[in-house]
């Protein structure tokens, strides 16, 4: 029996569609590209290269045909610049908003950066959109606009205070979404991302995301590091999981399912300590050598959420959503990618 999403898989080469993707040289927006390209779409991609990539952009060639490769427009630019904003949504049905500076820890120490692109960068971003008369503006909210609520599993409607800069700014792009849609008549969707991991997501840097930093530290040797005693657990989602929510946001019809959030997750908990011997596991077939390796512990970071665990009901029963993949499912499909194209020959 075919899914909703099988559905519109089907369906959309036959009905090619205008989308911006903003920040489509990142990990998330580099698959949605993969993805609408693969259907046949037309996209326009919005990067300022801060956090992204020329070789995700790059790998993304290569994985299509040279006729969908040209329906690809690239525009460098910034969502802090309107002009910029304004050039990419021209003529744009579907606005599937990306861009952001994403990390609790960097929100930390650099709030004042964070707000610049996460808030004023989506309010250029909404204005561009609005003025544009785009169909549908759907966004990456995310799971730590429930921060310090205790209730598990995280439903939509149910959020506490903010636990660092970083999540202010999201709660405020859901706000913005809300008045922009009861002001101007848009019609948008949030989609609250639970630790979204896969291909192309980067390993360097301070504020790498769990799974492909301690990935890039196993195959290298080095200790890995986890921040507590390893029992603060997280709900991890495979990208093809947010790739699905992305493109059953843009094109639900349902007027009930619109100008709402959605969490975007499997709906299942990981300790840090199970996740560590996963990926350890997902390794070992390929490096024997790391069968036995410990991780080093360490102390609690501020800002971060002892628990997250989603309560995908509501995408299930509005959008559609249908989860395809666990995290050991994700594991497995990513590993290939992150021994071969992340870090090279384990054998040097």
């Amino acid at each position: 029996m075919s899914t909703p999403y099988d559905d519109l898989l089907a369906a959309l080469p036959a009905q090619p569609k205008t989308w911006l993707i903003t920040g489509v040289a990142g990990f998330i927006g580099s698959n949605l590209l993969e993805t609408l390209l693969g259907l046949d779409q037309t996209v326009v991609g919005l990067d300022n290269f801060d956090t992204g990539h020329q070789h995700n952009l790059d790998q993304v060639r290569t994985l299509v045909t040279p006729a969908q490769w040209a329906r690809f427009r690239f525009i460098e630019g910034d969502i802090r610049d309107l002009d910029d904003c304004r050039r990419a949504c021209a003529d744009v049905e579907f606005v599937l908003h990306q861009a952001a500076l994403g990390s609790v820890p960097r929100s930390i120490e650099d709030p004042l950066t964070a707000n610049a692109a996460n808030v004023d960068g989506f309010l250029n971003m909404l204005v561009a959109a609005r003025d544009a008369g785009v169909e549908r503006f759907v966004y990456a909210a995310s799971s730590s606009t429930y921060g310090d609520h205790p209730g598990l599993p995280k439903q939509e409607d149910l959020i506490g205070r903010p636990l660092s800069p970083y999540a202010v700014t999201k709660y405020v792009n859901e706000l913005y979404a809300d008045v922009f849609a009861s002001a101007y008549g848009m019609k948008s969707i949030g989609l609250r991302y639970f630790n979204v991991f896969g291909p192309r997501q980067d390993p360097e840097g301070a504020y790498a995301a769990v799974i492909p930093k301690w990935t890039a530290a196993m195959i290298a040797g080095e200790e890995v590091d986890i921040y507590g005693d390893g029992e603060t657990s997280r709900d991890f989602c495979y990208i093809a999981n947010a790739v699905q929510a992305n493109l059953l946001a843009a094109t639900v019809t349902d007027p009930a399912a619109i100008n709402q959030v959605y969490n975007v997750a499997v709906g299942e908990s990981t300790t840090l300590n199970a996740l560590f011997a996963a990926i350890r596991d997902a390794l070992a077939p390929r490096l024997p050598r790391l069968r036995d390796i410990e991780p080093r512990y360490r102390d609690f970071r501020p800002g971060d959420v002892r628990h997250s665990l989603a309560d995908i009901d509501k995408a299930r029963t509005r959008l559609g959503y249908a989860p395809s993949h666990r995290l050991g499912e994700g594991l497995a499909q990513s590993m290939d990618w992150y021994v071969e194209d992340l870090c090279g020959d384990p054998a040097r």
